[in-house]
């Protein structure tokens, strides 16, 4: 299986990517990207309010891989949308990671009233050349048709939280039938199905983690994954996906653990807010 997909303006995405998110201690994304390197990962993923965008700026610098052959994404956070603030916003990720620019930049969640306005503005950043490819994370259905109302074009991505006991279905299948890369944060749940009697018995079947199993499982889907880890150990292991494949049926049954189960949780900016 290809470790990449193409995306809806023709570039490729790796498929497995390094999140950085909470990793704010000394030198701790720094280490992180070394180590992910190191394992093959390709595809770094930062957002302007995980505070460790120059952490991230100085891991990528130090790394020892050609910034050509890296995908870096950041992200627009809530408060820069309210204020329209949207190329400032994006101007000062791009000097917080020391970059000329990023492959991929993101609309964080979908604020009500501001979302299709920044979308504009991307388009500017877009043509800017500082941003090589546009998208958005968190959005459903209804945004992603609001979206495209007012714009020809299509997003190359959309981050959301899936996982085996998290697969909107109907979400996915809207988007890849769009030309959108759906991408999962959290794929691992927070670690919510790592004990888990189907996926403990799927690995011992495949001789692979449960972690590796819910991983393969999305990018057999297509879906690109950024598992989050600070340990060299874990992201090395979380990077050993692609050197088998699960059965179809076996495919089929992790499909069934879906409980709509969010490890994580919409932002306190938006949580009185029918977003």
């Amino acid at each position: 299986m290809r470790n990449t997909v193409f995306l809806n303006d023709d570039r490729e995405m790796p498929l497995l990517g390094l999140g950085v998110y909470k990793a704010t201690g000394d030198n701790e994304a720094e280490s992180a990207i070394a180590a992910a390197v190191s394992a093959g990962y390709r595809l770094i993923d930062t957002a302007s309010v995980y505070k460790n965008e120059e952490n991230v700026g100085r891991g990528i610098a130090k790394c020892g891989v050609p910034r050509k052959d890296l995908f870096v994404t950041s992200k627009i956070w809530n408060t820069a949308q309210r204020l329209g603030d949207i190329q400032g916003a994006f101007e000062r990720s791009l000097e917080r990671l020391k970059l000329d620019y990023v492959d991929l930049y993101l609309i964080h969640w979908p604020v009500p009233g501001c979302y299709l306005s920044t979308w504009k503005e991307f388009e500017k950043i877009l043509d800017s050349g500082r941003a090589l490819s546009i998208g958005v994370s968190n959005f459903e259905i209804r945004h992603l048709e609001e979206l495209k109302k007012v714009s020809g074009i299509v997003p190359a991505v959309n981050q959301i939280e899936c996982h085996p006991l998290c697969y909107p279905r109907e979400l996915i299948e809207y988007c890849q039938d769009s030309g959108i890369v759906v991408q999962a944060y959290a794929p691992l749940a927070r670690g919510a199905y790592l004990d888990n009697d189907v996926m403990c018995v799927l690995g011992t079947k495949y001789a692979k983690t449960p972690a590796q199993i819910g991983l393969r499982w999305a990018v057999q889907k297509g879906i690109s994954v950024i598992p989050k880890s600070v340990h060299s150990d874990r992201i090395a292991s979380n990077g050993a996906i692609f050197d088998f494949t699960i059965e179809k049926e076996d495919m089929d049954i992790i499909d069934t653990l879906n409980q709509d189960f969010h490890s994580s949780h919409v932002p306190e900016d938006l949580r009185d807010i029918q977003f």
